[in-house]
């Protein structure tokens, strides 16, 4: 997902620090699926308990996304409606999200067939599947469970690059910002946020999709998809709320202090549960709705200068590329774990941090010869033409 300003914020100060952190959360994503490839090796080859052991919180980075992506989007565009249509809206947040999307769907293609085409249960995969599942990916349609095109046969919405999910939750986002959000006042904004907070912790601490987690939204069942949608349009519209009502502080060291934050808040270990509430859940929900709009705001707050606003520039052009690219590497080397029996960072000596170098690298590669490239150019076309 990304949290960029466009073409249309151009004149507004730029908050470099909430750049910086959406791409400290990207990396720390990265790291999180190299010990959620431990636990689904392990699981897979039935010989452990599948709890992710490090960073186990790691996957509510989605939901610090939504919520800078809610932030940045209302501080955008609020004030542009009367100089701008809907139409001219969607176009800048597809070229903004869509050539990137395409490519991870690509880039996951071509790992698929590295792969040898195969399913996690060890079947091969037909070439009408993968090209289906190609041509869906890129036109943002989901996978149904046990179709052709679901080709990896574990139920993700979208099989060659398992976070677009949250692309898909991102677009409906987006429409409803442009059709009804940015329409309501701040208080109506307020009281909407307060009955989506209430479905949230229903949702979630009273686990009703069994996941005894927030981690839910990557297939279309359909508690996935409604309690994607609630998971998405909580934290969405808690940053557009701060965005309304942010008045700002100076802090000094706003980066590091967010940055130390976001690490300690992931790596919480799991918490097990006695009765009917989840509190693993209810320790993400209190991330989600408390600890995580305090960094945006305190990242808001910070000043970015010197090496810092070098670091928060890299990191931010890199996040989206980074997080939407990484995965269909990360789909090779759960298979090579699973085919080792290879379970820690001690049994895979230097392999992961060889997959975490080849995400960066392809991510910087993929934002510099294709995505900014490609963007400008439909800018030009379809935007800076008129």
């Amino acid at each position: 997902m990304n949290l960029s300003t466009t073409h249309f914020a151009d004149t507004k100060p730029h908050y470099a620090l909430l750049d910086g952190l959406r791409g400290v959360a990207a990396l720390l994503v990265v790291i999180y699926h190299i010990f959620e490839g431990f636990a689904f090796a392990q699981t897979t080859n039935s010989e452990g308990d599948g709890l992710i052991t490090t960073l186990n919180h790691g996957h509510i980075a989605v939901d610090f996304f939504f919520i800078l992506s809610g932030f940045v989007i209302s501080y955008a565009y609020d004030d542009r409606w009367t100089k701008m249509t809907l139409g001219g809206f969607f176009k800048r947040r597809l070229i903004r999200l869509h050539p990137m999307l395409v490519m991870g769907a690509v880039i996951g293609t071509i790992t698929f067939l590295v792969g040898g085409r195969e399913q996690w249960n060890g079947s091969v995969t037909p070439m009408g599947g993968i090209a289906l599942a190609l041509l869906l990916t890129s036109l943002m349609i989901p996978a149904l469970p046990n179709t052709m095109h679901e080709i990896r046969g574990n139920g993700e919405m979208f099989p060659l690059n398992g976070p677009s999910w949250s692309l898909f939750f991102e677009y409906i986002g987006n429409i409803i910002y442009a059709l009804i959000i940015r329409r309501l006042s701040t208080r109506l904004l307020a009281v909407l946020v307060a009955l989506l907070a209430a479905l949230h912790v229903w949702i979630f601490v009273w686990d009703l999709s069994g996941y005894d987690s927030v981690g839910i939204g990557w297939t279309i069942d359909t508690i996935n998809f409604w309690g994607g949608l609630v998971r998405m349009l909580f934290p969405f519209t808690v940053g557009m709320l701060l965005a309304r009502t942010f008045k700002p502080r100076k802090i000094n060291g706003a980066f590091w202090i967010c940055s130390a934050i976001l690490l300690a808040t992931f790596a919480v270990p799991y918490i097990a549960s006695e009765g009917a509430i989840s509190l693993n859940s209810l320790y993400e929900v209190v991330c989600i709705a408390i600890i995580f709009p305090a960094i945006v705001w305190m990242g808001a707050c910070g000043n970015s200068s010197g090496l810092t606003d070098k670091i928060n520039g890299l990191l931010g052009e890199l996040s989206y590329p980074l997080y939407i690219v990484h995965y269909p590497v990360m789909y090779l080397f759960y298979a090579w774990l699973i085919e080792k029996h290879f379970y820690s960072l001690e049994d895979t000596l230097l392999m992961p941090v060889m997959v975490i170098a080849v995400s960066i690298a392809l991510a910087y590669a993929c934002l510099k010869l294709y995505d900014i490239p490609v963007r400008k150019w439909l800018a030009r076309k379809f935007i800076n033409s008129k």
